[in-house]
């Protein structure tokens, strides 16, 4: 595992926690979950291992992970056996924001599996949580992120439920703006040992007209 990796991973049980509650929070018409920051695989995981009430039934029909870095790409497929999911994700080398770019413009161009139905896609994002203040700042700015600013992220997801999982001081003024008319944006902090390590905000997708009145 490199070390830009192990300082990125999800600790376990807040990715199961993740998991579970992206299973009942995001509507059950969403059928298919992309992890756009695959990483070593600690969030596609609990997402393949994710199930309905039943505790049978897997939550989704297709888990995509997609990651930019070939070594942690590898790295999670190896993490995946030995959680026995290694064959229910579709794993992609590449770049998450042109995927996404091509999904929406151009999914002709894409493999058969790659090409979604985005009314029934939903999609969890873990960004790398670099720039200054994050550790030290008592209210984080979103904006200053890095390399990935809040404005970036949110520009790349809003038409599709997204997930974000965002440093535990985060600005919640700023994530509420985030919100469709009419709409919440519903925040999840996850501890560990009584600490808090994140938080999750879960956003719906902007509806046509909110989409109309930004281009």
């Amino acid at each position: 595992m490199t070390e830009d990796a192990w300082y990125g991973v999800t600790p376990e049980p807040v990715a199961t926690q993740i998991a579970r509650d992206l299973a009942s929070i995001i509507n059950p018409s969403k059928t298919t979950i992309i992890d756009l920051f695959g990483g070593v695989g600690a969030n596609a995981i609990s997402l393949a291992l994710a199930t309905h009430q039943d505790g049978e039934t897997p939550r989704w029909d297709k888990v995509i992970a997609i990651e930019l870095d070939a070594p942690t790409l590898a790295c999670a497929q190896h993490n995946a056996s030995l959680y026995g999911v290694v064959d229910d994700i579709i794993w992609v080398l590449g770049d998450s924001f042109k995927y996404l770019d091509i999904l929406l413009n151009s999914p002709d161009k894409l493999e058969d599996e790659l090409q979604l139905d985005i009314e029934s896609t939903a999609l969890f994002a873990s960004p790398p949580w670099g720039g200054p203040g994050y550790s030290t700042d008592k209210i984080f700015d979103l904006n200053t992120m890095e390399p990935y600013g809040l404005a970036k992220l949110h520009g790349a997801y809003r038409t599709m439920d997204h997930a974000l999982y965002l440093p535990r001081t985060s600005d919640l003024r700023q994530i509420a703006k985030l919100a469709p008319d009419e709409t919440k944006v519903e925040v999840v902090q996850y501890c560990v040992e009584g600490a808090s390590k994140a938080m999750v905000a879960y956003i719906p997708a902007a509806r046509d007209e909110d989409t109309n009145e930004e281009t």
